[in-house]
């Protein structure tokens, strides 16, 4: 079976992105596929280069970063969300912009066209957040 997940949750409020961090790799752990994770809204935080979490807490973005390093698990930032919030790529950035790219590694920019394919090409789609 095919999943594909949307997260729309900041890595700051509770445990929503961990949890779909841990629903993500029971699925792999399955013998499922997971080709995408997509995030949304507040979630797109969760790729920002700069992020820090408190010491007491589990560092959600590298649980993403590792799984998609250990599964070539795609992760996708709306561009538009991200880009409200201050996280870009270089490709988002102006070429004469002096500004820097925030996107932090394992991590991408796309567009709604994206989650569009891939909730298509899934046989189920879990959402985290709202």
């Amino acid at each position: 079976m095919q999943y594909t997940l949307l997260a729309l949750s900041s890595p700051s409020d509770g445990q929503c992105l961990l949890t779909a961090a841990r629903v993500a790799e029971a699925i792999i752990g399955k013998g499922h596929r997971l080709d995408t994770v997509f995030f949304s809204d507040a979630a797109t935080t969760v790729g920002l280069a700069t992020l820090s979490m408190p010491q007491d807490e589990i560092a959600v973005q590298r649980q993403w970063q590792r799984l998609a390093a250990d599964h070539a698990v795609e992760l996708v930032l709306c561009v538009a969300s991200a880009m409200q919030r201050g996280v870009v790529g270089v490709d988002e950035l102006p070429s004469d912009s002096e500004l820097h790219p925030t996107l932090a590694e394992g991590f991408r920019i796309g567009g709604l066209g994206q989650l569009v394919a891939a909730t298509h090409a899934a046989d189920r789609v879990l959402t985290f957040g709202g």
